[in-house]
């Protein structure tokens, strides 16, 4: 994926058009300033393919290979909005299943000391390391593993936060959440899926239903 463009952007990848896209996102019930100044100031141009940089910045999912997208601005907020509001920030450590092409990860870098992101497919893992160490998200960690395992080593998390749907949440994460940790994820079947948070509070699981969502379903095992 090369990019002959600046961080900043041209034409309709300008400062214009990333308004534009804020402006829809509070429509759409992103209220917290820090996340909408996020959507604002990361360059989702540089995550897509050249081709499609002209759109990067529609409230919109886009095609990066493999099968996969990148996710929708509403949907990256919203989930960035789930996990941090209400309490004191940055969080410690948060683990991300679903690195995709890395655009979640930066959007949610300032608000955790250390983001451990877990990407299934090697060559999009590959990928978005290297686009977020042009961005100096130096704190951001992405590993080649089975997402649906988490990551163990490293656990308990203050957050947790999945860019796929299985169709039950899965115990490896909820066992891999902290006390007062939150879990972010779809849940369901292609067609009915909801975005849930889970809370951990007094060693009970406390689960709320965000909305009707839209993601590639959840598989096991890895992919070069």
């Amino acid at each position: 994926m090369s990019h002959g463009v600046s961080p900043q952007g041209i034409g309709m990848t300008s400062a214009r058009a990333r308004e534009r896209l804020v402006a829809r996102l509070k429509q759409r019930g992103i209220r917290d300033p820090e996340v909408l100044e996020r959507i604002r100031s990361v360059p989702r141009h540089l995550f897509v393919d050249e081709a499609l940089a002209s759109r990067a910045y529609e409230d919109t999912a886009l095609p990066i290979g493999f099968g996969q997208t990148i996710s929708q601005p509403w949907v990256v907020a919203a989930m960035t909005q789930a996990l941090i509001e209400g309490r004191d920030l940055p969080l410690g450590r948060v683990l991300e299943v679903g690195t995709g092409c890395g655009y979640q990860s930066a959007v949610l870098a300032p608000f955790a000391e250390k983001i451990i992101s877990i990407e299934r497919i090697g060559a999009l893992a590959r990928r978005a390391r290297l686009r977020l160490r042009e961005l100096k998200c130096h704190h951001v960690s992405v590993r080649h593993a089975d997402g649906m395992a988490g990551w163990p080593q490293l656990a308990p998390y203050d957050g947790i936060l999945v860019a796929a749907a299985p169709e039950r949440l899965p115990d490896a994460l909820v066992a891999q959440l902290a006390e007062g940790g939150r879990l972010v994820m779809p849940v369901g079947r292609e067609g009915a899926q909801r975005l849930v948070r889970v809370t951990r509070r007094d060693g009970r699981l406390r689960q709320e239903r965000l909305g009707s969502v839209s993601f590639v379903p959840m598989l096991e095992g890895l992919a070069p």
